[in-house]
């Protein structure tokens, strides 16, 4: 039943610490056991970092799905449940079910429901309108069965599993003399009651015989048949209408197209597909799940009624800090501790924003206020947040609500604030085995103001001697990746918990003079980085400052 159910997404920002994903899964719970209908489900939108990967493990919680894109789907889209049809069957049959199931498209299908190919209405009709060879019925390899089924036949002589593979078609209307001209070998003859005509066309080699007007068959004309392998089959219409009939007997394989065919799979995003839709201007695609096997069907029109992924933002409001495409999905709610940002939405939206220095206070808050118990589990993610956050009260974004938020949620995850921020900060700083890329990306937030672009990375410790070692390698790196997500400047803050200091390095644009400017030092001649004493936080801190720096 939970599966019918609507699904909605708790998702933090691109680069998620320690409080984006904790905040993500506790909101998640929170929504959960307050709403009835839909489904919340905590996801991420980056990798998960060493310290909140220790966290996660220590309080036994489950690591929450990857979402880098939140963009439409195929599977959001109403995909049509058109079923596929084996390659054998008949013209006629594949119309009958396509004006029976008011589809213009008839996907072909093997036995292992994988796509051979596509016939719609249009092959149909010009296989009728454009079909002049008398061999198409045998070039098409037409089942017996199918014409049985077209003509509304009965099998007399033969096996109605066979296929009609050689020879033409032709209508005996003429005397046995003139049909002994033009009767050869294994050809199909339609014909009448005359008796003279049945014998002259099974003497002559016809390899079937199709007698109209569901005339009685004599034993001789049966027995003979028998004798020289001819198969005879009785349909109660006249001349005109079989020879009009048989034509569409012939199976789908041979007029459907099989190669070049356009498909989507499940997953492909809908931005992508709407170029290609525009371009071919089919009626219908057909679309394959991940294992290749067909499920159904879409078209243009499909595309209207597409359903947005619903989300609730945790931790950010920016759109430089949301997970990608953000703007197709449908915001519905944002719980943040920053600053307001970029982000639009189309509705209004429940927006609670709060100056603490964390989400997980706040989402401690809505514990209480909606009398929810917080398990023990719940509460360790919580505070492991808050205490990540605010650098164990250290950070000067840290309020009395964070320090009264930890120490209870500590109690009822039973642990010590102190032993649980040292050994978190002691996993987060096990930096040895990572790429520069990796240590840059980490912790990353890119921000805008005046239509300038800028990103800002942050790595705490409390190892002096380890920050010093990452500066050697990410200074290079910094010169490598200004650019590659549209900034102008990069900054990277090597903080030192211990000292409650910072190491800024700087580099591209006019990033030495927004340092000059905001934090009024000037770098060592040579040098890309500045000792920034006491600043230990990017939001409340370095980014306003910058802020300021900037607008002047």
């Amino acid at each position: 039943m939970e599966n019918n159910k609507r699904k909605i997404y708790v998702i933090g920002h691109k680069n998620p610490d320690t409080d984006s994903i904790c905040s993500a899964i506790a909101y998640a719970d929170i929504k959960n056991r307050t709403e009835e209908n839909p489904v919340y489900e905590a996801k991420r939108a980056g990798q998960i970092n060493e310290e909140t990967l220790y966290v996660l493990k220590r309080f036994q919680m489950n690591t929450p799905g990857y979402m880098p894109n939140v963009g439409t789907r195929v599977k959001d889209m109403d995909v049509r449940k058109v079923g596929g049809v084996d390659s054998k069957i008949s013209l006629k049959k594949a119309w009958t079910l396509m004006r029976n199931e008011n589809v213009f498209t008839l996907p072909i299908l093997n036995q292992n429901q994988e796509l051979e190919g596509l016939i719609t209405t249009n092959d149909i009709t010009e296989s009728y309108m454009d079909v002049y060879n008398n061999a198409a019925l045998s070039e098409a390899r037409t089942p017996y069965r199918n014409i049985l089924e077209t003509v509304d036949g009965t099998m007399i002589v033969g096996n109605e599993h066979a296929h009609f593979t050689d020879g033409k078609v032709l209508i005996a209307a003429s005397s046995p003399e003139v049909m002994e001209q033009s009767v050869e070998q294994n050809d199909l003859v339609i014909l009448g009651n005359r008796y003279e005509a049945q014998l002259c066309a099974i003497e002559m080699g016809a390899s079937c015989i199709i007698v109209c007007m569901g005339v009685p068959i004599s034993k001789t004309i049966r027995r003979l048949a028998e004798e020289r392998e001819c198969f005879v089959i009785s349909s109660p219409h006249d001349t005109y209408t079989v020879a009009r009939l048989i034509n569409q007997s012939m199976p789908v394989k041979h007029f459907m197209t099989s190669e070049n065919l356009v498909k989507f799979s499940i997953d492909d995003y809908t931005d992508d597909i709407k170029e290609v839709m525009a371009k071919l201007r089919h009626r219908d695609f057909p679309v394959l799940n991940k294992h290749g096997k067909y499920v159904g069907m879409v078209s243009r029109r499909n595309l209207l009624g597409i359903k947005r992924r619903q989300l609730c933002l945790v931790d950010h409001n920016e759109i430089s800090q949301a997970v990608d495409n953000i703007e197709s999905a449908e915001i519905l709610e944002i719980i943040d501790h920053h600053r307001i940002g970029s982000l639009q939405t189309m509705a209004p939206v429940y927006f609670r924003n709060q100056p603490v220095g964390c989400t997980a206070t706040i989402l401690y808050q809505v514990y209480q206020e909606k009398n929810l118990t917080i398990e023990p589990n719940i509460a360790g993610l919580l505070c492991s947040a808050i205490l990540s956050d605010t650098l164990m009260f250290r950070s000067p974004t840290c309020t009395a609500m964070d320090k009264a938020a930890a120490e209870k949620l500590a109690e009822i995850a039973g642990v010590k604030c102190e032993e649980l921020a040292s050994e978190m900060f002691a996993a987060g700083s096990n930096l040895k085995n990572k790429s520069p890329e990796e240590i840059f990306y980490q912790d990353f937030k890119k921000f805008e103001l005046n239509k300038s672009s800028f990103g800002v990375g942050q790595i705490t410790s409390v190892n002096a001697d380890e920050l010093t070692e990452i500066k050697k390698e990410l200074l290079p790196y910094m010169e490598k990746a200004l650019g590659s997500h549209g900034e102008s400047m990069l900054f990277f803050m090597l903080t030192d918990i211990i000292n409650e200091s910072t190491e800024l390095l700087f580099y591209g644009g006019d990033s030495k003079n927004v340092v000059s400017e905001a934090f009024h030092k000037e770098p060592q001649e040579g040098e890309q980085s500045v000792i920034l004493p006491g600043v230990v936080s990017r939001k409340k801190q370095l980014i306003p400052s910058f802020m300021t720096a900037m607008q002047q």
